[in-house]
């Protein structure tokens, strides 16, 4: 009896354990989550037509570019904020004096057609790029044809400059053509390879077909390359369909024939942005609007003066420039640097349109503004008149009637000369032959923000500092910065460089112009960065994706407290 007691007790302590836990368990709650998973075609209406898909020779065709951009891979990449990473090379390592940089290849990064990526790859396609047939322009030719390169090994090579150049990683983002498939095709023939038709690359994606329709290619299908060094995309097709211009790509988005539009141009943006399906993404380019001012012309001698060039940008609206001519497709600009980059100094100097403030800077040099308004003068009866060349296209017509219009209000007389862009480059700028120029700086490819061509002293004859700005101090960060290997320390010269400019104001800057594109609400995933070409708006599209999965993820619920 005493035995089975002991049993009957240790029963009943059994049973009240495991009611207190039952009693304490919470109840689960199961919530299925959408999960990107691979699958589905995205379709996209490319603005342009196909010339040859091959990196060597797309230089002048964004459409080609876009294509490739995802067929091939360059030793290394850049990200939104213009910083290199890794891409075809896995790692490179560059030398105190700044002379070497040595290159890893990805030991899993072969081609398309199966085969490994080497050095030779490499060093075949520098040899491309300097040859007569590619279309890279001279200065890049140039430089690599005064850059030495080594093979270390299949994986690994070194190249040597002839002095340190930090805006080098530039350089290596060419798309790498595989040598086993082009070493037997003459330089000179590149052009008419049938690799260009048929390319492989070790892209994200490669090439399946062509679409043809009465004898024209239509379009480029691509498949997913599941052999990718990095993770494959979700998406499995990219098909691009190609159009004559924005207006017809983005009816051929209304017809459901693509779910993406690669540029919304003003003429169809505002009908995009009320399609309630298409996103709509704004971009920076790598462009800079601005006014230049020759700094050395004996007949404006006034613009020698930093507080009259104050007065001047504080004098015009260029709010009403981005707002109502460029329809909102820029942003406001007040320095050299393009924003979004890491260089960009966000505390940089900013001039508000205030044509008061302007006129009491004019006051202040000794200018006499008229009671009953007019042209001011100086006190040797001197007005304050200039010319402004400009390009003959529209856009750029208005913002020269505008810029005439503003600074009419502080007293100062703008003429206005219009000529094509060629003409303003070759015949004014490159001249020095010119008071006043509205006109772009395209750094396009360029993610590296190196200012040196365009403002340093050694350029003022010769050069591309049209402005003929002499600063010495602001030409010892640009030229420092250039040698420099570390980032912090050459962000730390450039932000010096952009207080010294806006102080001085060599030129007047106006705006960066953005590029916006459309994508179908149901691709999923896309981000939106600064560019520094039109491709980057592809960048990421190993990350977009059209078809999720459900995962089951279990929460406990608290039960409540009585």
């Amino acid at each position: 009896m005493k035995r089975l007691r002991w049993q009957i007790l240790v029963v009943a302590i059994t049973v009240v354990i495991v009611a207190l836990l039952l009693l304490s368990q919470q109840p689960i709650s199961v919530i299925t989550l959408p999960q990107a998973a691979p699958g589905g075609i995205y379709t996209e209406a490319l603005i342009g037509s196909m010339g040859r898909l091959n990196p060597m020779l797309d230089w002048n065709n964004p459409a080609d570019r876009d294509v490739n951009r995802l067929i091939f891979s360059g030793l290394i990449r850049f990200d939104s904020h213009g910083l290199p990473q890794p891409d075809l090379a896995e790692a490179w390592g560059t030398s105190p004096d700044g002379m070497l940089y040595n290159f890893s290849i990805r030991p899993n990064a072969v081609w398309h057609d199966g085969e490994p990526v080497t050095s030779d790859d490499v060093i075949f396609t520098v040899e491309m790029i300097k040859s007569a047939g590619s279309l890279f322009p001279q200065d890049i030719k140039d430089l690599w044809s005064q850059i030495e390169i080594k093979r270390l090994d299949d994986k690994t090579l070194q190249f040597k400059l002839a002095e340190p150049f930090a805006p080098f990683l530039d350089y290596a983002t060419f798309g790498v053509l595989p040598k086993h498939l082009l070493e037997s095709v003459p330089a000179d023939q590149l052009a008419t390879a049938d690799f260009n038709l048929q390319p492989i690359g070790t892209g994200p994606f490669k090439f399946e077909r062509l679409m043809t329709s009465s004898g024209q290619i239509t379009g480029v299908v691509l498949a997913v390359n599941q052999d990718y060094y990095l993770q494959p995309p979700f998406i499995e097709q990219v098909v691009f369909r190609y159009y004559p211009n924005s207006a017809a790509a983005f009816d051929a988005y209304q017809q459901g024939e693509v779910l993406g539009v690669s540029q919304l141009t003003n003429d169809v943006l505002q009908p995009a942005l009320m399609e309630t399906n298409l996103s709509v993404y704004t971009s920076r380019l790598p462009q800079l609007g601005l006014v230049f001012l020759n700094l050395n012309n004996p007949s404006v001698p006034f613009l020698q003066n930093e507080k009259i060039r104050h007065a001047l940008l504080l004098g015009i609206n260029r709010n009403t420039i981005v707002s109502h001519i460029m329809q909102g497709q820029a942003i406001v600009a007040d320095g050299p640097i393009l924003t979004g980059s890491w260089a960009y100094y966000e505390e940089i100097q900013h001039y508000d349109f205030d044509p008061d403030a302007a006129m009491v800077l004019l006051k202040d040099e000794g200018y006499v503004i008229p009671a009953g308004g007019g042209d001011v003068r100086a006190k040797d009866g001197q007005s304050l008149t200039f010319t402004l060349v400009h390009p003959d296209d529209t856009i750029h017509t208005q913002i020269a009637q505008t810029i005439q219009a503003d600074l009419a209000l502080i007293g100062v007389q703008v003429d206005l000369q219009s000529v094509s862009y060629d003409s303003l480059l070759n015949d004014f700028l490159a001249t020095r032959n010119y008071q006043a120029a509205l006109a772009d700086l395209n750094t396009a490819r360029m993610p590296d923000p190196d200012p040196y061509l365009f403002w340093h002293q050694s350029e003022a004859t010769g050069g591309q500092n049209y402005s003929q700005w002499d600063n010495r101090t602001a030409s010892e960060f640009l030229e420092t910065a250039r040698t420099e290997a570390d980032f912090a320390s050459r962000a730390r010269l450039y932000r010096n460089f952009q207080v010294v400019f806006a102080k001085d104001l060599p030129s007047l800057p106006l705006y960066y112009p953005v590029y916006s594109y459309g994508v179908d609400s149901q691709v999923q995933g896309v981000q939106v960065a600064p560019m520094y070409d039109i491709s980057d708006r592809l960048a990421l599209i190993n990350e977009w994706y059209l078809v999720t999965r459900r995962t089951l993820e279990q929460t406990p619920v608290p039960t409540a407290i009585p």
